[in-house]
């Protein structure tokens, strides 16, 4: 009995570890396949050093597994990014804008000696010669 046990047990042994390699040569033609030609180009014709190309797949694997994971956190800070991207001119014109305003309030009443003029009046004579226009002028003309 214990003869027949260890045959028995020596070829399920032998069964498995053909089953095993088998698995291992089908595995290995699904590994086979040619190289990307970014591979084929930095590494084998440049020659390019084997570590570099083994931290790009791992940080290939990490960022596929980053996408896979927090999408929505990836699609809404792209969101964020795009309006803002979209934004960002209209709020620097009007920044520009505002400021070219201030320094034509102080030279108005610096240049012309206009101190008693409404806020209103003073904001759209600086509005006006902050968009090119040519009322300033017209204003010293008018109080000489």
């Amino acid at each position: 009995m214990e003869k027949k046990e260890s045959r028995n047990a020596k070829d399920m042994k032998n069964q498995n570890f053909e089953n095993k390699k088998l698995r291992n040569l089908s595995n290995t033609k699904k590994r086979d396949k040619s190289l990307p030609w970014w591979v084929e180009l930095l590494f084998v014709q440049i020659g390019l050093p084997d570590k570099f190309l083994i931290e790009i797949l791992k940080a290939n694997k990490n960022f596929k597994e980053l996408i896979k994971n927090d999408k929505k956190l990836i699609f809404s800070l792209l969101f964020v990014l795009t309006v803002s991207a979209y934004f960002f001119p209209v709020v620097k014109h009007s920044k520009n804008n505002l400021e070219c305003e201030k320094t034509a309030k102080s030279y108005i009443i610096n240049t012309k000696n206009l101190t008693n003029i409404n806020k209103k009046d003073l904001k759209m004579l600086s509005t006006n010669f902050c968009n090119g226009g040519s009322e300033i002028y017209e204003i010293k003309n008018i109080k000489k």
